[in-house]
């Protein structure tokens, strides 16, 4: 077992659940990224949470649990609202943060370092695929006194 002052590493199906969960408890909350989960996504934790923690699974433990598609749930809601450099930043920052808080060792730097990578290789993809686009979810529109404008 490794251990880093008094947090140890990542080792069980329990402790990707619970990175997952210590993750998303401040992504609904942030400013910046929350609005992606809560009313683009609408996610259900209950759902979502387990499939997240299968994907950590996969990566961190080799268990191989998760057998979906990452990029394209990704691609539908960067289509209904655009996915941004600066979204994959924070994202990366509240990770690293609820990696830093509850794991130290080899696997939680590999979480680390496996986000940096995944969220690199989305913002390439994304880029290009048409985003938000009429009639597909949010649009974006000024508002204000007629004539201001």
């Amino acid at each position: 077992m490794w251990s880093v002052g008094g947090l140890r590493d990542i080792e069980s199906r329990a402790d990707c659940e619970r990175l997952v969960t210590a993750f998303y408890e401040r992504a609904l909350e942030d400013p910046l990224i929350g609005f992606f989960f809560v009313d683009v996504a609408k996610i259900d934790l209950d759902e979502h949470i387990p499939v997240v923690a299968s994907f950590w699974e996969t990566i961190l433990l080799g268990t191989r649990t998760y057998t979906g598609g990452a990029f394209g749930p990704h691609a539908a809601l960067h289509m209904r609202a655009e996915l941004q450099a600066g979204h994959f930043e924070r994202w990366l920052v509240l990770w690293r943060t609820a990696v830093d808080e509850h794991f130290a060792g080899p696997r939680a730097e590999l979480a680390k370092e496996h986000a940096l990578r995944v969220a690199a290789a989305f913002l390439r993809r994304l880029r290009s695929i048409p985003a938000g686009e009429p009639g597909d979810g949010f649009v974006v529109s000024l508002h204000g006194p007629a004539g201001s404008g």
